[in-house]
């Protein structure tokens, strides 16, 4: 037995099997893997790692097993499947991921499966069982990958505390205690007030942090970089859990043209402009912009660029990021029944239409060929009819 010392929760036990799987390269990686992508480069504290998330996510992985009353074995393959379950994350985390086809949980249960973690697991466990956990599947799964997942729950506490934002702050052991399992992960009754305080959280954490509008600029020109590298074959997105930050980093720089360009611009914090901004909530069906292909995003991006007469390479079309707000349909046991967790609370129905608020569509130039942005109708090349 050994512990780790974690920022967050103190000291966190850790098993002989656990330590090794912990020390192999695979996990090793997540500690040069940002949990925050960029957004240190707007909140100077956000430099924590995908490391130290996944080390808190088993921790209350353990906590929530422990009141659930699994057993011993149960118990175990929750703990490993929370420090496994961001093992598949591609440099800077979710930013990368907008450009590979492939989840990060398809990742993991596919690095799993084809590296040393395999071979470890199969001395004791079921691979099948393991990777059916990361995926979310089953009432196991529920608790790492689910609706009110301890993924989320570390993950709004610790940027949080990073970043030094107060809206992630939620009473995780309220959540905790007031959970049980039928079949699916559900909350008693006195659980949704803790429950509607984890999705204000998350409300307030995306225009805050998560979709901050500096943070989504610099995003935007790390994604186009990576879309470049990945085109000359420099980056191969079927092993993309292979690559650190420091590799996309330093292959970028040794780049000429607009690759060199772009990763410059972002050591130096010299970003885009935003030249035109679509708020969601006034458009009547704001889901369907989510559904727009790249295809036609990078299609539009051609037209405005020929009319503005700038270069194709420096006009970003950005489609925000916000969710779905999954947990709404959590259910909720009422006196031997069971009800959605929007279907009881005001709040959540609230935040349901909400979400929209801070959401807009962006189109991001260059500063230096902003001015030439003023008065050009971007409204006539936007999709509002998808």
């Amino acid at each position: 037995m050994k512990f780790i010392r974690d920022s967050l929760h103190g000291n966190l036990k850790v098993d002989e099997l656990e330590v090794r799987l912990i020390d192999t390269p695979q996990i090793q990686r997540l500690r040069r893997i940002k949990q925050l992508g960029f957004t240190y480069l707007v909140y100077p504290g956000a430099n924590h790692t995908r490391f130290e998330h996944s080390i808190g996510a088993m921790h209350l992985a353990s906590k929530l097993a422990n009141h659930l009353g699994l057993d011993e074995h149960q118990k175990r393959m929750v703990r490993i499947g929370a420090v496994l379950h961001d093992a598949g994350h591609g440099p800077f985390s979710h930013v990368s991921e907008r450009v590979i086809p492939y989840s990060h949980e398809e990742l993991t249960t596919r690095l799993v499966k084809e590296s040393l973690l395999g071979d470890i697991l199969q001395e004791t466990f079921d691979l099948k069982e393991i990777t059916q956990i990361i995926r979310g599947e089953g009432s196991l799964g529920q608790i790492i990958s689910g609706d009110l997942d301890v993924d989320r729950m570390d993950y709004l506490l610790r940027d949080s505390y990073y970043t030094g934002v107060a809206y992630g702050v939620i009473d995780v052991e309220r959540l905790i205690y007031n959970m049980v399992l039928d079949e699916h992960l559900m909350l008693k009754r006195k659980g949704v007030q803790a429950a509607e305080s984890m999705l204000l959280a998350r409300y307030f954490m995306y225009p805050s942090v998560y979709q901050h509008h500096t943070t989504r600029i610099i995003n935007s020109m790390f994604r186009r970089c990576l879309l470049k590298l990945m085109e000359m074959e420099l980056v191969n997105p079927e092993k993309i859990y292979l690559y650190d930050d420091a590799d996309i980093i330093s292959a970028a720089r040794a780049q000429k043209g607009y690759v060199q360009e772009l990763i410059t611009r972002l050591d130096n914090r010299s970003i885009y402009k935003t030249v035109y901004s679509l708020k969601l909530d006034e458009v009547r069906e704001p889901h369907r912009l989510f559904d727009i292909p790249p295809g036609k995003i990078k299609e539009l991006e051609q037209e405005i660029s020929e009319d503005l007469g700038v270069g194709e390479e420096y006009v970003i079309i950005d489609i925000p990021e916000y969710p779905d707000f999954q947990e709404m349909s959590t259910l909720v046991a009422i006196n031997g029944d069971r009800k959605k967790l929007r279907d009881i609370s005001s709040i959540v129905k609230a935040l349901n239409v909400a979400r929209f608020d801070h959401a807009d569509l962006c189109i991001y130039l260059p500063k230096e060929y902003s001015d030439k942005a003023d008065n050009f109708p971007f409204n006539d090349y936007i999709p509002l009819e998808i």
